[in-house]
Order: structure tokens, then sequence, then C-alpha cells
């Protein structure tokens, strides 16, 4: 069975780090190295890090100055341990495992996730489900990447700077020819709930910065709100509200991704509105 290192990203966790550490410390399948950023933690979390690290020597800490909540520095933060992994004399691994503060994960959700990589060398990302809805594109935290893929994207094995990045990484292993999933029967769950933090601003702005058909957004926004999956029927209009009114900017996190990215993206939804009106149709037909 292949290998793998784990990033989870923190800030003032005194309540779940524990949890989370320990969900993923006590896997069948052990990562190699589990490489935490906190970043800029007040409370007790850097205390809480530095005891488990005594009897833990796999687990690598990266500490950051206190600069306040910036979500645009999680994606840095997880370059940081990616790269903490490549130049440290780390041990290579074959997959990482993109975790947080709050997920916990049952003792074989490794194991379940790579068994599939590892039969199916065409998938480069794959993550499990928290809720009791089936998602279509692998969740952010959970999510298990194919390294070899990761190394050959057009970003060298980082990860964009960029607003919709999780997105991005998706698309990209599309446009490789790759393909990803969500294993269902791999649950993990969510301590805190769903955008506590942030409201789905970012589930709306992303979609803008990375060129989102209108008619492919709106119909997200119709099945999030008609199921309640994933952000729940507010979290929907939150997310349908930011899509609509934010401007993305002209360089840096906030900015829109390159031309050519963009323009796969939209003929990527094009093929998958065609197929879900296909696939109506059929149905709609044998009903008749």
């Amino acid at each position: 069975m292949e290998t793998y290192f784990a990033v989870v990203t923190c800030r003032n966790s005194q309540e779940t780090i524990m949890r989370a550490l320990f969900s993923i410390k006590e896997q069948t399948i052990n990562p190699e190295q589990v490489i935490v950023i906190n970043d800029g933690s007040t409370d007790k979390t850097k205390d809480i890090l530095d005891d488990m690290q005594k009897d833990w020597p796999s687990l690598h800490v990266i500490s950051n100055p206190d600069l306040g909540y910036d979500i645009s520095r999680v994606v840095k933060n997880w370059n940081a341990a990616i790269k903490l992994n490549r130049n440290s004399g780390l041990q290579k691994t074959d997959y990482h495992m993109i975790a947080t503060d709050d997920t916990i994960y049952p003792p074989d959700y490794a194991k379940k996730i790579i068994s599939h990589m590892d039969s199916n060398p065409s998938v480069a990302i794959a993550s499990g489900n928290y809720s009791k809805y089936r998602s279509v594109m692998p969740h952010g935290a959970g999510r298990f990447i194919r390294n070899s893929f990761f190394e050959k994207t057009i970003w060298h094995g980082y990860y964009p700077e960029q607003m919709g990045y999780e997105s991005a990484i998706l698309y990209e292993a599309s446009h490789r020819g790759y393909t990803y999933i969500v294993i269902g029967d791999a649950p993990f769950e969510h301590i805190r709930p769903l955008g506590e933090t942030h409201k789905f601003y970012e589930f709306g702005a992303s979609m803008r910065t990375l060129g989102y058909l209108p008619l492919f957004a709106a119909a997200r926004f119709l099945k999030y709100f008609v199921t309640g999956a994933v952000t729940g029927r507010l979290g929907a209009i939150y997310m349908l509200y930011y899509y609509l009114t934010y401007t993305p900017k002209s360089v840096g996190y906030d900015s829109m991704y390159d031309k050519n990215i963009r323009q796969y993206i939209r003929e990527n939804q094009v093929q998958r509105l065609k197929n879900i009106i296909l696939r109506f149709n059929k149905k709609t037909y044998k009903a008749v």
C-alpha cells in the first residue's frame, strides 16, 4: 500500500485540534509525517501542539506570527507545509492529505481512500463524504492528492495562491486526463458547521475568479437550495449573492485565473450541463 503525509492548518483551535490530530495519528495506515501550520494562535493551541510533539516524532509544526484571521493564508500555509516536506529531508510519499483542525476521521479512512487510488491510477484526487448528501467533487478537507499528478500541474507541485484553489486543482486534474472521486463509504465528521467562519463567501466569489458559467452557477445554487446539500439553504443564498456581486481584482489572491484555465472550465461545465439534460430527457422518455 502506498504512503502519504498529512497537512493540517489551525488557528485558535484549542477546543478541536487534539481530536483532529489524534484521528489522523490513529489511522490504520499511518502518515509518514503530519505537518501542522499554527497560524498565529493566541489561545492554548501552541501548548497543546508542543505537548503532542513530545511523543510523536513525525509531527512537525510550523508556527506563524499572529496577523489576525485571513482566509487567504490557508493556501499559503498548505504550500509552506509542502515546501517543508520537499526541502527538509522528509520521506517522499505517493500522496498527500489535506486535513483541518475540525475534521475527525474514522481509523480506516486513509485505508479506504488509498486502496481505491492504488487500484485506480487514473484517479488524481479523492475524498470521503462528511454529510448525508453525496458530493460530486472531493471535499477540501479529507482530500487525498496523488503527488505524481500534483507535481506535473501548471503550478509545479504547489497550490495556486488564488481564491478557488481547491476547485482549480480538480479542473487541472480533469484537463490532464485524470479523474477524481468521492468515496461514499469513507465518511468523516466536521466538528464546526461548514461555513461558520465565512458564510460561504469563498464559494460564490471563487466561482467568479474561476470563470464559472452563469447557468452552471445557477444550477449549483438550485441543487444546494432544493436539497440542502453541503451549504444548507441559507448558505446557498449567500453563495449565489457573492457570485453575483463579487468583482475579481486584477492581481493577487482575489484575481481572475488565466484565460486558458477559465476557458477549459467553461467548456467542461457546458459538457456537464449537456450530460444532465441528456439524462433528464432519457428519464422523461422512459416515464412516458
